[in-house]
């Protein structure tokens, strides 16, 4: 017999064994070294941010914002995307409508990354939409992003990257037409910001409140720094 045809399946035990142990070792130790954390939130919740992201493994909010458990409310999928009101409601709208009138968020941030799948495949339509239907569905609330992008006409890298871009605004967009989101707009009780997150470099660009510009983080830090003194 072709010791081959074990290989898959003893990757894929080593694997789940691994996620085991990482359990184990996160109950004897992480567990315990936050026990009064974990106790203070065993009986509810409340987060300040919706933090809104691709479902991409190399994207790990709580790593990323260095925040702790109970600080903030995730929503993954793929392309970090979030339908318009009324388009394909579903789990996305319900996460936003109980953060924001539930939990009470006082920021959603909708937060892209650099070498996106999702953003590739919508640069390749055609051959999703054959291999991947569904993905292709969803990659449809995408779609105005794209148009606006390939109207400059940029190529390689940069098209991909000012897909990126383009599509968290596209995000914040369909954000305020959620009822929950604009009452809170309206009211001053909820911000809206949008990053970039460069897997390579480990560093955020956070799109500047005009939404024309990504800023560097420094720069996004010393704008919120001076709004907090004014």
């Amino acid at each position: 017999m072709n010791d081959s045809t074990h290989k898959k399946p003893d990757q894929e035990r080593a694997n789940l064994l691994q996620l085991l142990q990482g359990v184990n070792e996160f109950t004897h130790t992480a567990f315990l070294e936050n026990r009064e954390l974990f106790q203070s939130l065993a009986n509810g919740q409340s987060p300040h941010t919706l933090f809104v992201t691709c479902a991409d493994s190399r994207v790990v909010p709580e790593r990323i914002t260095q925040t702790r458990p109970g600080d903030l409310f995730v929503c993954r999928n793929i392309g970090n995307i979030v339908p318009g009101y009324g388009d394909m409601m579903g789990g996305v709208s319900a996460v936003v409508e109980y953060a924001v009138s539930a939990l009470k968020v006082r920021q959603i941030v909708v937060c892209g990354h650099s070498d996106c799948g999702a953003m590739k495949g919508l640069m390749a339509q055609q051959a999703v939409a054959e291999t991947m239907p569904t993905v292709a569905a969803w990659l449809r609330n995408a779609e105005a992003a794209r148009s606006v992008v390939f109207t400059r006409k940029p190529e390689g890298e940069a098209a991909l990257t000012a897909l990126i871009e383009e599509n968290v605004r596209l995000q914040l967009a369909h954000l305020r037409t959620h009822p929950s989101v604009a009452a809170a707009l309206a009211n001053g009780e909820l911000a809206l910001q949008g990053w970039v997150y460069n897997i390579e470099r480990g560093e955020v660009q956070v799109l500047s409140e005009n939404g024309r510009d990504f800023l560097t983080l420094d720069q996004a830090i010393e704008q919120q720094q001076a709004e907090a003194v004014a």
